[in-house]
């Protein structure tokens, strides 16, 4: 069940206020408290910067957040924790800078070991979740145009267009919130994982 064809404004912001009750549902105090910091304190210290970009332990907390949001794979994790800080610098600093650009920032952090397009954008959508929602499975399974879940960059492009066309859709038919590709993924993340 997804609230996809759903143009009821009270449907998609209770589901959206459900999100993090459903976080705290999973019962992984770890996630709870990475979920946290990934919506508060990492963005503000991303923006702080005089030129943004993340460190390597904020690149092994977005993993650790993305994995136990979905599936633990002990291998990416050991290869995030693998990169040279100085190149986590070096590539997000200018990932950032590519962006609004869907495709570059994607590759650029894409060359970082243990990344791929959904890590990749969970880096992205925690500097700018007004342009790039997180890419998760539970979400992708709901997005009708897109057919079958593949990890990739070309996939990745569809599912982004898909989901900022959405927020534009929400924030067109509810007057009173402007809807950001963030919130739509959190807001078929929490629908997904209730109807598992």
């Amino acid at each position: 069940m997804t609230i996809w064809h759903e143009h009821d404004c009270k449907e998609w912001h209770q589901a959206l206020d459900a999100y993090n009750s459903t976080i705290e549902q999973q019962g992984d105090e770890r996630l709870s408290n990475l979920d946290s910091w990934y919506h508060g304190e990492l963005r503000t210290t991303l923006l702080g910067r005089a030129e943004p970009h993340i460190l390597l332990t904020e690149l092994e907390g977005i993993a650790g957040w993305k994995m136990r949001r979905g599936v633990w794979r002990e291998r990416n994790r050991r290869l995030v924790d693998s990169n040279e800080p100085e190149l986590v610098i070096e590539l997000s600093r200018k990932a950032f800078g590519e962006v609004p650009d869907l495709r570059k920032p994607v590759s650029t952090l894409s060359q970082l070991a243990g990344v791929g397009p959904a890590t990749a954008s969970a880096v992205l959508a925690a500097y700018s979740p007004d342009i790039y929602p997180f890419f998760d499975e539970i979400v992708a399974t709901q997005v009708p145009s897109l057919g079958d879940v593949a990890f990739t960059a070309k996939y990745y492009t569809a599912y982004a267009e898909a989901i900022r066309g959405k927020a534009a859709e929400l924030t067109a038919i509810c007057s009173h919130k402007s809807w950001t590709p963030h919130e739509v993924d959190q807001t078929l993340w929490a629908v997904g994982v209730r109807n598992i």
